[in-house]
This record gives structure tokens, C-alpha cells and sequence, in this order.
């Protein structure tokens, strides 16, 4: 007689979960791993697993509920602490992502990560303009606690102090409006006397090596890859003058695609090393270069550990991340004439360096479809003026929701188009009923699943808002290559004024603002005036040439390299 065994249920629904959450059928994933939970205590792993498919639904108080349930029984595993802090970020929580820092650091008090966190939490999202001054005040306050009581001197505070600084950056202080150089200078001190203690043979000053044939100018960054901080630079690479310069690049990242190939074709030499920063210091080091560049500081955590280091006698960065570094190892800042206000280089720790035009040599995107869906295909109306609003939430500041409503006011039809903006829906409830409007009428927001869509819905808009203080780089010249009006208004700082210099690039000024009474009165004009967006858009079709792969400012980047190095 044959006996068949049953099988264990727990073991069925959780790989018949795996399976389904392999395959992105996220709800079917979901129920099977709450059968397994209704039989016994999950694992962390089916915990992280069920919280990935709530919030790659969008189910974000799901997700954030399933992590603070996993938390009650694995206190101990910091990787849910710190998602958990990060999700409670994303969704605006920001006092409770604090809260969870503090209860992290007391679960975990040798990992520094949830020190850095409960003392240096920056939000991505504002929920009044009183915040940003708040928040301001317990970064610097935090700060000195932080410099304070850590003692590199020990060494297993020096090791996780490493660990921690390597998962965490202040990325997000740059987008409260402010000159933040003394806050980025004594962070970026802070960072380098950790580098200094953990890595003493890296941070010695080197002799600039001789020239004897070409200057070796090494490029590295966690993004050689299709990816807006660092795009751009391939243009910089594909117009390098071979003959008498020598590129090297270093990928630490670990997502390549067809960009990174680019980066790879373009370079004479090329290393990937992942995930390795010490492998990563070592190569840059034996490979004497007289110039290292990266391309952004203060994106990727253990990009700024390695800036941290001094691995060639001259190092820059450039305004991939267009903030100043603070960091004392980092001798020059590439940015551009038409980027920068008067008097900038008090906002840099860096001395500055003006290239001219953008002072990047953007390729012309070349995945531009033709128009080949309609707006019924979106759901969107077909009789509407849509003003495109693309930024990320953070860029987004509160003393600026008033801005749409008045648009609004004057443009009956208009309809403002999100495709990350749900976060801003309270603050925009407030700001239109301010006027008597119903947010709900006038803003839209859909999801852009490809890049396709994405361009496609450039293409069936009439007008692109770009964000005060903060402006769209990689968005606005996507919009210009999309031939779709732009509204700026140049900011106080580089990274508030990238619109403004590609408009002035290809001579159409007219849609630039110089204050926030303008830039409404611009907007509405372009609403109400279908012949102007037509001419505009006209002329930026003829004048694509003007901005894309601009190989000026690539001649004159490499003048700078050939006098920093004397010749």
C-alpha cells in the first residue's frame, strides 16, 4: 500500500507566497503569507517579504504595520528598524521615524546608524514652513552631540561608526532653501576624522606624479548607469581628448545597463567593483592619477566615505549632487557660468570652478517617441490644460502650494498632473480651499510605469512647472528635448537655477520669472495662449542643438585639468 504524505501547510503557503511574490502577484503573496502567519510566528524573512508587497502596492500604513508587528518579535534585527525608519520618512512621519530612531538606538545601542539617525533626521517632507527652521536647529544641535560623544579613539566605535556613516548621508538638508555650508563643513570634518582614524595610509597628502605622456583623470561613482545624478557625464567621457588624457572609471555600484557600457566604452580603463570600498581605494591609489572626480557627493553613503580619503593629489566634485561637499579633501567644484549666481563661492567649501554654457555635455535623449497615444489613453482630459508638475515630492516646499490655486484661479481648466506627489495631497487640500477650489478637481495624478509613458506624457502636456528652489535637471531637459514649455524661477543657489540656465542656453527667455508674481502671471499666460506654447515649443525644436552635447564646456574642463596640473 502506498502512503502519501501530506504536506506540512506552513511550508506550502510560504513557497507558494515566494513563488507568487517572484512572479509580482503581490496580493496573491500576501495571502498566502497571512495563512502562515494564522498558523505559527513567521521568520523575519516572510516579515520583509509581506512588507515588500504592501508597499510595492502602495499599501504604505500596511506595510509600515507589518514591520512594527515584526518588530515586536525580532527587536534585535536592525535591517527592520532601519526600514521601518525609512518608510515612516518617505510617507512624511517624521517625528515618528525620530521616535523609532531612539527606540532602534536603545534596542541596538553599539549600532551606529540609529545614533546618526535619532540625532541627524532630516525630513523629506514638510508639513509647514515653521518645520524647516525647527529641523534646522535639531540638525545642529544633533550634530554637536554626535562630535561630542563619539570617540574614534576606540576602536569598535571607530568600526561601527564606519558601518553607520557608510548607510547614511544628509542628503536631504540641501532641500530646506538655505546655505547650508557651515553645517556641510563640519559634517564633512566629522566624516573625514573617522576616515582619518579607520584608514591613516589614505588620507596622507601626495605629490602630484609627473606628466609624462597624458594626465591620468580617474571618474568614480555608484552610478555608471542610467541614472540622473550621473547622465550626464557620459558627454563629458565621450569628448574627452584621448591624446593627451588618460580616463579611468570606477563603477561601485551594481546595476549596469547600456549606459554603464557607454561609461566603459569611453574609458580607457574601467573597473567595476561593487559593494568593496576598500578594493575600490586601493585600485584608485595604485593607479597614481593626478586628477580623481566624483561626479556627486552625498547621494550614495559610501561614496562619501571614499571622498573622505585622499587617493589623489587633486580631487573634485561636480554637481551631480549639486550641493557643496563640506569635505577638506575635496579641492575644486566643477560647476557651470550660466548655473550660478553672484558671489557663489560662499556656498561652497570647494573652490569653485566656472565651465562655461551648463558646463556638461548633456546627450540629446534619444528615446523620444513619436506621439503616438492620446490623453484618453491616460485618463486624462482631452480639453484641459495640464500643467506637468514631475518633481519629487521633497522638492516641493509648503510656502509654495499657494502657487497652484492661483494658476488655477485664472486657468479654469487647468489640471496639474503628479507622478509622485500624492504625499503633497493634504497640504494641497489646504492651499486650494484657501481659494475656495477643490484640490480634487484640478490635480491629477497617475503612474508612470516606463520611461515610454513617462516621455509620452511630456509629450501630451502643454506647459511644465518646474519647482522653486530647487529646480528639474534631468526633467527639464527632458522636457526641452520634448519640445514642452517651461516655467522657472531662478533660486538663490546653483541647485535652484538649472532651468533657468538651459533656457538662457537656447536663447528662450521669455518663461523665465523672477519672482513668484511672475512666474504665476507667466503661467497663466501660457494656460490661456495655445499660439504661444505652439511658437515656443516650435522654437525649442529648432534650437536642440544649442544645449545638447555641448562639447565647449568639455574643451574647457580639460584646460582646467591641464592647468591645476601646471602644464
Amino acid at each position: 500500500m502506498i502512503v502519501l504524505r501530506q504536506q506540512n501547510p506552513a511550508l506550502s503557503y510560504s513557497s507558494f507566497g515566494d513563488r507568487l511574490y517572484e512572479l509580482g502577484n503581490y496580493q496573491g503573496a500576501i495571502a498566502q503569507y497571512q495563512k502562515l502567519l494564522n498558523l505559527q510566528q513567521g521568520d523575519v524573512n516572510t516579515y520583509e517579504k509581506l512588507h515588500h508587497c504592501y508597499w510595492n502596492l502602495g499599501e504604505y500604513d500596511s506595510a509600515i504595520n507589518i514591520l512594527k508587528t515584526a518588530l515586536e518579535l525580532y527587536s534585535q534585527f536592525a535591517p527592520l528598524h532601519f526600514t521601518l525608519i525609512t518608510n515612516l520618512l518617505y510617507q512624511g512621519r517624521t517625528e515618528e521615524a525620530t521616535t523609532q530612531a531612539e527606540i532602534a538606538s536603545e534596542c541596538l545601542p553599539k549600532d551606529y546608524t540609529f545614533i546618526l539617525l535619532k540625532n541627524l533626521i532630516v525630513p523629506m517632507f514638510y508639513h509647514s514652513v515653521e518645520e524647516i527652521s525647527d529641523y534646522q536647529e535639531q540638525f545642529k544641535k544633533g550634530l554637536k552631540t554626535l562630535i561630542k560623544t563619539t570617540d574614534f579613539n576606540n576602536p569598535e566605535t571607530l568600526e561601527q561608526a564606519f558601518l553607520g556613516m557608510g548607510r547614511f548621508t544628509n542628503f536631504y538638508l540641501g532641500y530646506q532653501a538655505r546655505n547650508i555650508i557651515e553645517e556641510q563643513r563640519i559634517y564633512g570634518d566629522f566624516l573625514h576624522r573617522m576616515m582619518s582614524a579607520k584608514y591613516p595610509q589614505w588620507v596622507q597628502p601626495l605629490t602630484l606624479p609627473t606628466v609624462e605622456d597624458k594626465i591620468r583623470v580617474g571618474y568614480v561613482s555608484n552610478y555608471l548607469h542610467c541614472y540622473s545624478g550621473s547622465l550626464w557625464l557620459t558627454g563629458w567621457l565621450r569628448y574627452a581628448n584621448h591624446n593627451q588624457f588618460e580616463i579611468y572609471s570606477y563603477y561601485t555600484g551594481n546595476s549596469p545597463d547600456p549606459v554603464t557600457e557607454q561609461f566603459r566604452q569611453y574609458s580607457d580603463q574601467f573597473y567595476h567593483i561593487p559593494d568593496n570600498l576598500e578594493a575600490v581605494a586601493e585600485q584608485i591609489f595604485n593607479d597614481k592619477l593626478h586628477i580623481l572626480v566624483y561626479p556627486e557627493i552625498g547621494m550614495n553613503p559610501p561614496t562619501m566615505e571614499l571622498a573622505a580619503l585622499r587617493l589623489a593629489p587633486i580631487q573634485c566634485t561636480a554637481w551631480g549632487h549639486p550641493v557643496t561637499s563640506g569635505l577638506p579633501t575635496i579641492d575644486y567644484f566643477l560647476s557651470s557660468q550660466l548655473m550660478e549666481p553672484e558671489k557663489p563661492q560662499e556656498h561652497y567649501s570647494e573652490s569653485l570652478i566656472l565651465l562655461p554654457n551648463i558646463g556638461v555635455a548633456y546627450p540629446q535623449p534619444q528615446d523620444i517617441p513619436a506621439l503616438v497615444k492620446t490623453r484618453s489613453d491616460y485618463d486624462l482630459p482631452e480639453d484641459a490644460v495640464i500643467y506637468l508638475c514631475c518633481q519629487a515630492p521633497f522638492k516641493y516646499l509648503p510656502q509654495y502650494d499657494y502657487i497652484l490655486p492661483e494658476i488655477a484661479v485664472k486657468v479654469p481648466n487647468a489640471r496639474f498632473l503628479f507622478f509622485r506627489g500624492t504625499l503633497l495631497n493634504d497640504r494641497l487640500k489646504q492651499a486650494f480651499a484657501n481659494y475656495g477650489l477643490n484640490n480634487q478637481d484640478y490635480c491629477l495624478h497617475r503612474n508612470v510605469p516606463e520611461r515610454f509613458d513617462y516621455l509620452m506624457l511630456n509629450l501630451l502636456s502643454d506647459v511644465f512647472l518646474d519647482t522653486f528652489t530647487w529646480s528639474g535637471g534631468n526633467t527639464s531637459l527632458e522636457a526641452i528635448a520634448c519640445n514642452l514649455p517651461i516655467v522657472t524661477c531662478p533660486g538663490e543657489f546653483m541647485r535652484g537655477r538649472h532651468a533657468d540656465s538651459f533656457l538662457k542656453m537656447i536663447n528662450l527667455t521669455e518663461t523665465i520669472a523672477q519672482n513668484e508674481a511672475e512666474y504665476i502671471k507667466i503661467a497663466v499666460k501660457l494656460g490661456l495662449d495655445p499660439l504661444w506654447r505652439k511658437t515656443l515649443s516650435q522654437q525649442m525644436s529648432d534650437r536642440h542643438h544649442l544645449i545638447f552635447d555641448d562639447q565647449v564646456c568639455v574643451a574647457a574642463l580639460e584646460e582646467f585639468y591641464q592647468t591645476v596640473v601646471g602644464l
